[in-house]
């Protein structure tokens, strides 16, 4: 069903009798219909701007991907269950416990699945990073059509494109094997539909289904939804916007409430003895211990915050000055009023940044990078209307006209000097660097040196895990994720004598901070000796071996 505005009439009334517009406001929030553009897929502008902007996203994006950054625990844990999926053996590779939602892991097994039937060693951290490309190209491509469609002019959509692709921040978080990822090309997909030229009520409907994929995908995304409801709700038809926002909610609420259904299936939706639920994963989701507030100096939600800008400064404080430019000028400027969505999305997301006590992850900022993206190259392209439209009046002077463009020059110059040399510094970085060897050089040994990997116990953080999967060890009890030792129970019986079962601890960065809020992992380091260590300082990584209490080694 299509439902468009009324057509005009096309009679033969004489001129006098036509009737005047009413030039008082009427209350209607139907946004003005745009003089009608082509189809971005029939637009060649649009095609040759989006396709060279997506090939250099690609290129820096994914040169030197399984290098630079360094692995993480989190991961290696998304690839292990995406793994787990793969082989059949559940949704995890230990016991699922509602931590998140599984549908993020499942499409990381779906990216992954051709790669590791051609190549079964390979699905490993490193190098299966470089199936996040194809989420980076969707999420690039889906931006541009969004600010497109958005009324943004084409070098202002392209350029929120480079803000988002090309920012050594995104370069380097958009590289790894994240859920925020994933959760970001479904959240831009409803914002996509949402914002439809065509107003479609399947297209409404289809934005209600992808924003609840996002969520599903990592519930973060919940944050969002009502940024995504005002987009609908300004680009839907005033007489079938009701049927589109019920429509759009409908779905999103549905498929929303699988989760909890699959949980209550399963006999695991409330605790209970002898299982895990879906209420104690979200307790604890919501009562785990705050990271403190982002703007006291020594919290370490402030940390974060100042990774964050150490990557870049000009997305995150130009993207927040950007939203509050157009929200002040909501009322009078057309830029302002088309990015209204994207500008609500960021403020709610730095308003839950912001909240006293909470905990704030560091790949919290990928649910925003998009929305920041969008909203400084609006803002960009309201100065730019600012200084040089062309309404000035028939009187003015051709200086001054020149001195407009001149301004607009200038400031485009400052900007990119400015930009140029920090993002250079940052992606070059990202291109050159080798953070994980390290960890390369731990896998070999790990492969090579250990005698028998088939009847040996390690303790291992996840970004191992598959290696030493691949290198022979037994899953779940011969390679042991670390945490597990101490919290997962179907791991802690198999080590009834603790620490004295094992017989290597492999110290990464991961388990020498977490060691001290998790007893067993912590004597097993205390009652260990260092065999090989690969790095220095604080990203070495040790194996250790595990002593008797006697003092020998085992």
């Amino acid at each position: 069903m299509t439902s468009t505005l009324p057509a005009a009439t096309t009679g033969t009334v004489p001129a006098q009798r036509q009737p005047v517009p009413d030039e008082r406001s009427t209350g209607r929030t139907d946004p003005p219909v745009p003089p009608r553009r082509p189809r971005l897929r029939a637009s060649r502008p649009d095609l040759l701007l989006c396709g060279a902007l997506l090939v250099a996203i690609l290129v820096v994006q994914g040169w030197n991907i399984a290098d630079y950054p360094t692995l993480s625990d989190d991961e290696g844990t998304y690839l292990a269950q995406a793994w787990a999926v793969q082989e059949g053996r559940g949704l995890a590779h230990y016991t699922y416990w509602y931590d998140h939602p599984p549908l993020g892991w499942i499409q990381i097994a779906l990216l992954t699945w051709i790669p590791k039937l051609i190549s079964p060693d390979s699905m490993t951290v490193g190098t299966m990073r470089a199936t996040m490309l194809v989420v980076s190209a969707i999420s690039a491509a889906l931006l541009y059509v969004l600010g497109r469609r958005l009324s943004l002019p084409r070098w202002a959509a392209g350029l929120g494109m480079v803000l988002f692709g090309l920012s050594p921040l995104s370069v380097v978080l958009q590289r790894e094997i994240f859920l925020d990822n994933l959760a970001v090309m479904w959240t831009l997909v409803a914002f996509t539909l949402a914002a439809s030229p065509n107003r479609h009520l399947w297209h409404h409907f289809g934005a209600g289904v992808a924003a609840a994929t996002a969520v599903l995908t990592k519930e973060t995304m919940l944050f969002v939804l009502p940024a995504v409801l005002l987009t609908m709700g300004r680009h839907s038809h005033r007489d079938t916007r009701k049927f589109a926002l019920t429509g759009a909610i409908t779905a999103c609420v549905l498929i929303g409430l699988s989760y909890p259904l699959f949980a209550l299936l399963k006999g695991e939706l409330l605790p209970g003895s002898g299982h895990v639920s879906l209420w104690d994963g979200i307790k604890y989701q919501m009562t785990r211990p705050g990271s403190g507030f982002i703007l006291d100096q020594g919290s370490g939600s402030h940390g974060v915050l100042q990774s964050w800008l150490y990557y870049d400064r000009v997305l995150i404080v130009g993207g927040l000055a950007g939203a509050l430019l157009l929200l002040l000028t909501w009322r009078w400027s057309v830029t302002a009023r088309a990015l209204a969505g994207p500008s609500l999305a960021v403020a709610i997301l730095a308003v839950v940044a912001l909240r006293p006590g909470g905990y704030l992850p560091a790949m919290y900022v990928i649910q925003a990078l998009p929305f920041l993206a969008l909203v400084l190259a609006g803002a960009t392209a309201s100065v730019a209307h600012a200084v040089l439209r062309r309404r000035r009046g028939p009187d003015e002077v051709r200086w001054k006209t020149g001195g407009r463009y001149a301004l607009a020059a200038v400031l485009a110059l400052a900007a990119g000097a400015y930009v140029v040399p920090h993002w250079y510094d940052g992606d070059r970085t990202a291109v050159t660097a080798d953070a994980n060897a390290p960890y390369r050089a731990a896998s070999t040994w790990l492969s090579t040196e250990v005698e028998d990997p088939a009847d040996t116990r390690v303790l291992v953080d996840d970004a191992l895990w598959l290696d030493l999967v691949h290198a022979g060890y037994q899953p779940g009890l011969g390679a042991i994720w670390f945490y597990k030792a101490d919290l997962d129970p179907a791991v802690t019986k198999t080590l009834p004598n603790g620490w004295r079962d094992l017989d290597y601890v492999v110290a990464s960065p991961t388990v020498r901070r977490d060691a001290s809020d998790l007893p067993g992992v912590d004597a097993a380091l205390k009652h260990s000796t260092p065999v090989a260590v690969f790095g220095s300082g604080e990203d070495r990584i040790e194996i250790r071996r595990i002593q008797t209490v006697s003092g020998g080694v085992r």
